[in-house]
């Protein structure tokens, strides 16, 4: 129940209306009361929440200007994941998807436990946790997850379909000194509890959609990718995919018996890894080069034809490199679906 401080807000042209609480940013108040409004790393750096204020107070916490520039919030543009309402106010939505409004999911904390903890290369991990219920998502979603122990939460992608509910799995990539992923070899082991808090994310597979299908990831953008796949499959949909993997040398490669056994399963898949470091001769008889590049090469060779649907995760330069790749392709902006992992930088 809304707080007696509660303002009213107003979401234009979509004419919808709801409550924000004082202390709750407007995104938040958006995933409580299940109003799906696009968003990315809510946290101020990646612009995807980007609108403009029509009228009302409000405050912003802090920000990257990279999200938005100086120029755009003298002209009232805001970033719903920053913005505090003082009174009541109205918001014109820059940037909507009438596809994801149908298939809001109201965003939930759910308690469980670690189950499992699987090393997939030198430095990737396979997380799988039990929750104590089932979380409903879209395949390529993803959620808060924290360690209450450890005092530590992180956004992660699952990494299955939405079909398996109650044991969740996430591909997480190791840093030295992540606050998250160093406790994945030690101190996260079976029954730790934890909260997964979701879903979020609007980089979610589109369904009946005809023409073929392009993924690209890099790291662990495998996880949503391989949850897209997964659900894919299991629609029984057939459609051209073309899933496309960067990593530096053949030891960062994984899954592949996997990859290799959906052939099996779909009438027209191809997993096309590339790898950007230098490759001794003999060593690598698959593609080379940035991720982005493979991508513009193969897509020009095969010449796939028809209405496509892309889907890509990982670091914002690899996505920002794939966009005039894609476009340039013929792939429509409003068909590029993409999540950009950011780090959590910004402090209050």
């Amino acid at each position: 129940m809304a707080s007696k401080a509660a303002h009213k807000v107003r979401l234009e042209p979509i004419g919808i209306e709801m409550d924000v609480e004082e202390g709750e940013t407007v995104l938040d108040a958006a995933f409580r009361q299940g109003v799906a409004l696009m968003h990315g790393c809510k946290e101020g750096q990646c612009s995807s929440c980007k609108s403009r204020l029509v009228e009302g107070d409000i405050d912003l916490l802090k920000y990257s200007t990279f999200a938005l520039p100086d120029h755009e919030r003298d002209e009232n543009y805001i970033l719903l994941c920053r913005t505090h309402a003082f009174s009541d106010i109205t918001v014109e939505l820059t940037n909507f998807d009438e596809e994801l409004l149908s298939r809001s999911i109201p965003v939930r904390a759910i308690k469980g436990k670690v189950a499992a903890v699987k090393p997939l290369t030198h430095d990737i991990r396979l997380l799988e946790i039990e929750l104590a219920e089932p979380l409903k998502f879209w395949a390529g979603q993803y959620v808060d997850l924290s360690i209450p122990s450890a005092g530590v939460t992180r956004a992660y992608s699952m990494a299955n379909p939405p079909s398996e509910q109650i044991r969740l799995q996430f591909i997480i990539k190791k840093y030295a000194n992540g606050a998250f992923s160093a406790l994945l070899d030690d101190a996260l082991t079976p029954g730790t509890e934890v909260i997964a808090k979701g879903p979020y994310g609007a980089c979610f597979r589109r369904e009946g959609h005809e023409g073929p299908m392009i993924l690209v990831g890099g790291g662990s953008g495998m996880s949503p990718l391989r949850s897209i796949l997964q659900d894919h499959i299991e629609s029984k949909e057939q459609r051209p995919v073309r899933f496309f993997y960067g990593a530096r040398s053949e030891k960062d490669l994984f899954l592949l018996k996997e990859f290799a056994d959906v052939a099996a399963k779909l009438n027209d898949f191809q997993f096309i890894p590339a790898l950007s470091d230098e490759i001794s001769a003999g060593e690598w008889n698959g593609e080379k080069g940035f991720i982005h590049e493979v991508v513009a090469r193969r897509v020009r060779e095969e010449g796939l034809s028809g209405p496509v649907d892309a889907y890509s995760c990982g670091p914002p330069p690899m996505i920002d490199a794939l966009m005039p790749v894609l476009f340039a392709a013929g792939v429509e902006p409003s068909r590029f679906y993409f999540d950009k992992f950011t780090q959590p930088i910004l402090k209050e």
